[in-house]
C-alpha cells in the first residue's frame, strides 16, 4: 500500500514535469490505460497558478519537447529517454528519431567529490595515484570526466595523461528508486492493458535496468574497450584508448588520454587538412566490419564519442552501451543490406524465414513483394536521401506485418546505424552509405564462403563430436546393464514394467547427463553435417 503510494507520487512529479513541457502526449495515444495510470494522467494536466510552460518549447517539435522534459527530470529518465530511442516499435518512428538528439549532459559535482570517491575505490590518497587531478571537462547523468596525469615511475619518469571517469555520487539510489516505480507502472499496463502486452513492458524496463547495471560498473566498461582492442589491432584507420587497469574500479576508469579532433567540429578537421570524404568512409566501414565480423559493436557512436587523430585514425570513446549479434544475426545483416544493394528482394525473404524471424505459414513471395516496395524507391535517388538505418526501420514496420517478433538487438543495430550515417554525412554531406557499405559487405561474406572458413567450421564440428565420443564408453557400459535388466523384464507378453519403475524412469529425466536419444540425435546430426560439409 505505502509501496504503491509512494510509486504514485514519484510519478506524479513526473508527470507534471511533462506537462509543463507539453510532452503528456505519449500517454495520450495509448489508448486503454489502468485506472491509476489514468490519475495520474488526469493529475499531471492540471495547471497550478504559479506553473508556466518554459518559453522555450513554444519552437519545439513534440519530439524535442519531450527530450527536454526528460533533461529536466534527470539521470534516470534521461537514460529512459535515450533507450526509448533504440525502441521505435514501442514510441513510433517519429518520436525515436526525435529522441536519438537527447543530450546526455548535467552539471558537474564538485571536484572534491570526485577525487573523495576515487581514493575511496583505489584505496589510495588521489596525490598517490594522480600527480595532477583537474576539474570535470564533461559531465552526463552517470558520471563525468576529468583530464589527469600519472604519479611518475619506472615506464614513465614523466607520467602520463589520462581521462578519469567518475560515477556520479548517491546514482546507483536514484536509479533503483525510479526503475522500482518503472517496473510498478510497467506490470500494471502488463496486467491491465491487453493491446500493450504484445510489447512486453516488463521485459523492456529490465533490459533498460541490466543496460544502466552495466553501465554503472566501470569493470565492465573497461572490459568492453578491453575486447574491441583485441578485435581491431590489425585494422587501419581506427582504435580504442588503452585501459589503465590499475587505476580502474567499480565506480572509476582510467584511461589513455586522447588529444585528436572532436568529430563534432568539422572546420577544425578540414583546417587540419583531413580528408571528410575518407573519413566518412571510414567510420561507415569500421562500424559494419565490428557488427558483421566481430559481433560486437559500439552503440553510442554520436559524434561527442569520436575523436580523430593526427593521421586521420578515428579513435572511439565511452564504452557504455555495447551491442552483440551472434553469428545468425551477422548473416542476416549482411544478407538483407547486400541483398537490397542488388536488388535481390528474395534472397532477403529468404534469409528473414530460414532464420525463423517470420512464421513458416507467411507467404515468402508475399514478403519479397513487401520489401520491395520498401527497396525500390530508394534506386535513382542522390545519395543524401537514402539511409541504411531508415531502411531498416522500415523493413522492421514490414516484418510486423507478418508476425516477426521484437529483435532487441537489431532494433538497437538499427539505431546506431542512423546515427553512424548522421556522423558520416556530417563529414562528407554528399556520402554515399551504399558505395561505403558495400566493400564491407562483400568482404565479410567472401571470408564467410572461403574453403579455410568451411574448414574451420567441419574443425569445430569434429572437435564437438570428440567431445561427445569421450562419453561412449560410459554409454555402452550403461545401454549392457540396461539391455540385461530389459531381458529381466520381458515375459511372453512383453516388456513389463513395475509402476515404481515408471515413476525412477521420469525422475532421471531431470537429471544431468546424456539421455540415449538425445545422444544418437546430436551425434547422427554432427556427423551428416560434417559429411555434406565435406562431400
Amino acid at each position: 500500500m505505502f509501496r504503491s503510494l509512494g510509486h504514485f507520487v514519484r510519478l506524479a512529479k513526473a508527470g507534471r514535469a511533462l506537462a509543463r513541457h507539453d510532452a503528456l502526449f505519449p500517454l495520450e495515444l495509448r489508448g486503454e490505460m489502468p485506472g491509476a495510470l489514468l490519475a495520474l494522467l488526469t493529475l499531471a494536466k492540471i495547471r497550478l497558478p504559479w506553473e508556466e510552460k518554459p518559453d522555450a518549447i513554444s519552437d519545439m517539435t513534440p519530439p524535442q519537447r519531450l527530450a527536454a522534459a526528460m533533461m529536466d527530470l534527470g539521470p534516470s529518465y534521461i537514460k529512459l529517454g535515450q533507450f526509448l530511442a533504440t525502441r521505435p516499435d514501442i514510441v513510433g518512428a517519429e518520436l525515436a528519431a526525435g529522441m536519438t538528439q537527447l543530450q546526455d549532459r548535467l552539471p558537474p559535482f564538485p571536484t572534491e567529490q570526485a577525487r573523495a570517491i576515487v581514493s575511496a575505490e583505489l584505496g589510495k590518497p588521489v596525490d598517490e595515484i594522480y600527480s595532477s587531478f583537474g576539474d570535470a571537462m564533461a559531465a552526463a547523468s552517470i558520471a563525468q570526466v576529468h583530464r589527469a596525469r600519472t604519479v611518475p615511475d619506472e615506464a614513465n619518469p614523466e607520467g602520463r595523461d589520462v581521462a578519469v571517469k567518475v560515477l556520479r555520487p548517491g546514482v546507483e539510489g536514484r536509479f533503483a528508486t525510479d526503475l522500482d516505480s518503472f517496473f510498478w507502472v510497467a506490470r500494471l499496463v502488463e496486467r491491465y492493458s491487453e493491446a500493450s502486452r504484445r510489447l512486453r513492458p516488463i521485459e523492456v524496463v529490465q533490459t533498460l535496468a541490466d543496460s544502466v547495471e552495466v553501465e554503472m560498473d566501470f569493470r565492465l566498461e573497461a572490459a568492453a574497450i578491453s575486447e574491441m582492442a583485441e578485435n581491431v589491432a590489425l585494422d587501419e584507420g581506427f582504435r580504442v584508448p588503452k585501459v589503465d587497469w590499475e587505476r580502474t574500479a567499480r565506480h572509476v576508469l582510467t584511461l589513455e588520454w586522447i588529444d585528436g579532433i572532436a568529430a563534432s567540429d568539422r572546420e577544425a578537421l578540414v583546417a587540419a587538412g583531413h580528408d571528410m570524404k575518407a573519413l566518412g568512409t571510414r567510420v561507415i566501414q569500421a562500424f559494419l566490419t565490428h557488427a558483421l565480423r566481430d559481433g560486437f559493436f559500439h552503440a553510442d557512436m554520436h559524434q561527442g564519442n569520436l575523436f580523430v587523430d593526427a593521421d586521420g585514425t578515428i579513435v572511439a570513446v565511452d564504452f557504455g552501451i555495447m551491442g552483440r549479434l551472434d553469428p545468425t544475426q551477422r548473416r542476416m545483416l549482411a544478407e538483407i543490406l547486400y541483398g537490397f544493394v542488388k536488388r535481390d528482394y528474395r534472397r532477403v525473404a529468404e534469409m528473414h524465414f530460414l532464420a525463423g524471424y517470420v512464421p513458416e505459414t507467411k507467404n515468402i513471395d508475399a514478403f519479397a513483394q513487401a520489401l520491395r516496395s520498401i527497396g525500390e524507391p530508394i534506386f535513382g535517388r542522390t545519395a543524401r536521401d537514402v539511409s541504411m538505418g531508415r531502411l531498416l526501420a522500415q523493413l522492421f514496420q514490414v516484418t510486423e506485418q507478418f508476425d516477426m517478433k521484437t529483435r532487441p538487438e537489431l532494433i538497437l543495430l538499427q539505431k546506431t546505424m542512423v546515427v553512424i550515417e548522421g556522423v558520416a554525412r556530417h563529414f562528407d554531406p554528399d556520402h554515399n552509405i551504399w558505395d561505403s557499405a558495400e566493400p564491407a559487405l562483400k568482404n565479410w561474406m567472401s571470408d564467410q564462403f572461403a574453403p579455410e572458413t568451411r574448414l574451420e567450421e567441419v574443425a569445430e564440428g569434429a572437435a564437438q563430436l570428440g567431445r561427445m565420443a569421450g562419453h561412449l564408453p560410459e554409454f555402452l557400459a550403461r545401454a549392457e546393464r540396461t539391455a540385461r535388466l530389459l531381458s529381466d523384464s520381458v515375459d511372453e507378453q512383453g516388456l513389463r514394467l513395475h509402476p515404481s519403475s515408471t515413476e525412477a524412469l521420469a525422475r532421471a529425466q531431470g537429471k544431468p547427463g546424456w539421455s540415449i536419444p538425445a545422444f544418437w540425435a546430436v551425434a547422427g546430426a554432427l556427423i551428416a553435417v560434417l559429411i555434406f560439409k565435406l562431400f
